[in-house]
């Protein structure tokens, strides 16, 4: 599988390193063209206003929006799971607004208040997934058609909608790769 990774700003490399050890070919997606040569698309945590509007400068946003609605999966993580919500609470940042979900920017607090929880996740089986959080958003709402598959709380932190993937946390900073294997999953399903 060739996995594109959104490599505009952010931890990019970290997905990559990933997706290598699960056996992937990567590519660095920084032009528009790339997204045509791939299975699947991560969108890595980052700073989400900055990415956004580099995909319009870019001329990035519409392609991936295009490719998506064609059933190609695409996994944001942090600042990815805010550029693909549909409405990002008191903001009108550029975003792709793939998913039916609300995010709520830093909803966790400033970097000092970053944290590590060992998350139920539905679908991963019965260990919990040690997730990171680093000034995290999280999903304030998820609408028709998303599944919720983790919690901290009453929050919402990881979700799935048909063919989008989106986490709260970096499931790419520990050595668990069951998350990657989980859109990996839906990559298969859509080839």
């Amino acid at each position: 599988m060739r996995i594109g990774v959104l490599a505009l700003q952010g931890a990019f490399i970290e997905h990559e390193k990933v997706l290598r050890k699960l056996g992937c070919e990567t590519v660095q997606v920084r032009k528009r063209e790339l997204l045509d040569g791939i299975e699947g698309l991560i969108i890595p945590g980052g700073e989400s206003t900055t990415i956004g509007k580099l995909l319009n400068d870019f001329q990035i946003a519409d392609r991936i929006r295009e490719k998506a609605e064609q059933g190609m999966p695409v996994f944001g993580t942090c600042a990815g799971l805010i550029l693909m919500a549909r409405e990002i609470v008191d903001s009108v940042q550029p975003r792709l607004g793939l998913m039916n979900i609300v995010a709520h920017r830093n909803a966790f607090g400033r970097q000092v208040d970053s944290f590590e929880e060992d998350l139920p996740v539905k679908g991963l089986g019965g260990q919990p997934f040690r997730a990171v959080f680093i000034r995290a958003p999280y999903i304030k709402e998820a609408k028709d058609g998303v599944e919720v598959l983790a919690t901290v709380g009453d929050k919402i932190v990881l979700a799935l909608e048909n063919n989008l993937l989106a986490s709260a946390f970096h499931p790419e900073l520990t050595d668990d790769t069951r998350i990657h294997k989980l859109f990996l999953d839906l990559v298969k399903k859509a080839m």
